[in-house]
This record gives C-alpha cells, sequence and structure tokens, in this order.
C-alpha cells in the first residue's frame, strides 16, 4: 500500500485527464489502468459547466480521489493561490505543486518550488512537489515536509523515457518519503524501469492519451507499474562482464 497524504493507494499508476479525445476515453484509461488517484488542473476546472460537460464529471469518485495540480504557474505566489483555491473548491489539502521555470523546456523552477513548498506546507496540504531529478532539492523538499517528491523522468510530453536513472537511484537512497517518477514516461517498459530503480509510483499522461489505442496502453501501463515494482522487491541478479553456466558442472555425466 502507498500512502500520499490523506489518501491510501495499493495501485502504485497515478494518471491524468488531459489530452483525450473525449471524457468517455478518459474514463476508460482510468478504468483500464486501475488507477485510484487522478491528477486534475485547478485551472482547467470549470465549477460553472453545464452538468455532463466538466471533467469533475466524468471521474468515478466512488473508485478515484483527486490530486489538485498546480499546472501553468510560474511564480510561488500564483501556485499557492490556485492550492488555496483548490482546498477551497474541493475540499481536499493534497496538491501537486507545480512551478514551471521555463516555456519551452516546462522545466521546474527549483527555487520557486521550495518557497511555495514552505508555504503550502505550513499553511495545512499534504504537498507533492514536481521537480528536477536533483537529489539535493528532493533532499530538501522531504526535509521542509512534503509528502513525496515527484522528479521527471524527462521534460514533459517527451516520451524519452528515464534518461538519468543515476540520480533517481541516489534520491531514493536519500530521501525517506515516497519517490514518484513523473513526466517523460513513453512506453510500459519505462514504467517498470522506473519502479525497479525503486521509485513508490509513476505519473502519466501522454503516454495514455497520446497512445495509438489509449485503453491498451493504460493496461499496460497498469501491468508495467505492478511488475517493476515485484522486480525491485525481488531484488536483482549481479550482472557479470562474462558469462556464468545456469546449470550446475559438478557431478555432469562423464566428469
Amino acid at each position: 500500500m502507498l500512502t500520499l497524504g490523506p489518501h491510501t493507494l495499493s495501485s502504485r499508476l497515478i494518471v491524468g485527464t488531459g489530452r483525450y479525445r473525449d471524457f468517455q476515453q478518459m474514463r476508460a484509461c482510468h478504468e483500464a489502468s486501475g488507477t485510484e488517484l487522478v491528477t486534475v488542473s485547478l485551472r482547467r476546472v470549470d465549477l460553472d459547466a453545464p452538468e455532463g460537460a466538466g471533467v469533475l464529471d466524468h471521474i468515478d469518485r466512488d473508485k478515484i480521489s483527486l490530486l489538485p495540480n498546480t499546472a501553468g504557474c510560474y511564480t510561488p505566489e500564483d501556485a499557492v493561490t490556485t492550492a488555496e483555491l483548490g482546498r477551497e473548491l474541493l475540499g481536499t489539502e493534497i496538491v501537486k505543486l507545480e512551478v514551471i521555470g521555463d516555456d519551452q523546456t516546462l522545466f521546474p523552477d527549483a527555487e520557486g518550488t521550495l518557497e511555495a513548498a514552505r508555504r503550502l506546507v505550513a499553511a495545512g496540504f499534504s504537498v507533492l512537489p514536481y521537480c528536477t531529478d536533483d537529489p539535493v532539492l528532493c533532499r530538501r523538499l522531504a526535509d521542509i515536509g512534503c509528502v513525496a517528491v515527484m522528479p521527471l523522468a524527462a521534460p514533459i510530453g517527451s516520451g524519452l523515457g528515464i534518461r538519468n536513472p543515476t540520480n533517481l537511484r541516489i534520491i531514493r537512497e536519500l530521501v525517506q518519503i515516497p519517490m514518484i517518477v513523473d513526466a517523460g514516461v513513453g512506453t510500459a517498459s519505462d514504467a517498470a524501469i522506473a519502479m525497479e530503480l525503486g521509485a513508490d509510483a509513476v505519473l502519466m499522461n501522454t503516454a495514455i492519451a497520446a497512445a495509438d489505442d489509449p485503453v491498451a496502453m493504460a493496461t499496460a501501463m497498469r501491468h508495467a507499474v505492478i511488475a517493476g515494482r515485484l522486480a525491485y522487491g525481488a531484488g536483482r541478479m549481479p550482472m557479470r562482464l562474462y558469462a556464468t553456466a545456469s546449470s550446475p558442472v559438478d557431478g555432469r555425466l562423464g566428469g
């Protein structure tokens, strides 16, 4: 089980709500993925939308909890204000913190993320910050009191997979809170590798929504996360330069 703030989850796959062809496809992907937590951009939630026309109308709230995010915020002030709005509107104190520092790469602003995290933790939020794969930054976010860190695997929406597995392994060793790999996953093998490196969960959106068959990809991601977590717990065999016989040579016939 995975505990993130007020939520205890059996699924370690967190998915998004954007880029789908329509709400029906989104809901089908949520079901196929087995997710129990989905991100919702607070700037996309239209509480005045007619019934059936808003994203919240198409999330199975009996099975799935909301993870509001501050996507589109470029300053700590904007992020804090957006999070406070989300707490008021959605009645939850958990938030995925995003403070973007660059328009082209959408890399997070490390200094701005730290500042916003401090303020939100002090205000009683359960903060999950999206950040670069910087072990020192992740340790500082953990020290502040964040309930998880969310280092990127690659730029948002790039599908490049995990670019720096060494940093993720170091982060896993340095922080005691959950590590959620966020952004850059492209296919099921990327998700499995993230989990094998010690991630507690993987968050993705485009990898599912932009697939040729999003529902099939959501199913693949579900199994990849499970397999990767099992492999991490099992402990992989040592890597060797030369071959090692898998059958014993002692006592063989004719020996």
